[in-house]
């Protein structure tokens, strides 16, 4: 893969190591982000940085979530190959790619025209070329494909978007961080036969919020 050494592969089992230390234990989340390179999603002057569990900004007020977060999300998913996954916010393709390796078909939304742009193009280098990616509302979802297996969402959401539960598959998950007066919680939904939902509360995180709207 284009720019990345012997080094940087290194450097990404020691971090695998870590994330399974601090209970991570999806060994296909594990062997997911010990393939992609994840140096080649942040600025270079956070290079020497990039597999430190640590959340960085990417631009447009973002950032690309700490790895341990990512994999954290990525475990609840509880992926099957081939499962359709919705995922809101894209950033910088990161938890696309992720997903992407574990072998999801992934469509990703990003509301921020540049980082669109930028993640596409990305995705694209590195060989991701089967994520499909498109600039739009997270809170409107993408109707056009539904319903996926699983949506996850990247930010924190201020409530549970309507539109999104429809468009998710009977027994599919709905994964997301959700703002309480506690904080940001965790959150699986997983919808039934007859169109209700069983809530499951996990840790507490912290995200950038969730917004209506696109950012041209």
């Amino acid at each position: 893969m284009v720019g990345d050494s012997h080094k940087h592969q290194g450097m990404r089992k020691k971090l695998v190591d870590q994330l399974r230390r601090k209970g991570i234990q999806d060994e296909r989340v594990l062997a997911a982000l010990a393939r992609v390179p994840r140096h080649l999603f942040l600025d270079p002057a956070f290079l020497e940085h990039a597999y430190e569990d640590k959340a960085f900004r990417i631009g447009a007020g973002q950032t690309i979530s700490q790895p341990y977060t990512v994999a954290y999300q990525s475990s609840l998913l509880e992926l099957k190959p081939a499962m359709k996954v919705l995922e809101i916010g894209t950033g910088s393709g990161y938890q696309a790619s992720i997903l992407a390796e574990m072998g999801a078909k992934v469509f990703s939304i990003e509301r921020h025209r540049s980082l669109f742009d930028e993640a596409k193009e990305r995705l694209r280098m590195l060989g991701y070329s089967k994520v499909k990616t498109f600039f739009g509302d997270g809170f409107l979802g993408q109707p056009s494909f539904a319903p996926y297996d699983r949506i996850l969402i990247t930010a924190a959401a201020p409530e549970i978007p309507r539109l999104l539960l429809e468009q998710l598959a009977v027994g599919g998950f709905l994964v997301l961080p959700l703002d309480s007066d506690g904080g940001q919680t965790m959150v699986r939904l997983t919808k039934s036969p007859g169109g209700e939902f069983m809530r499951e509360d996990f840790e507490n995180f912290r995200f950038v919020p969730m917004l209506k709207g696109k950012v041209f």
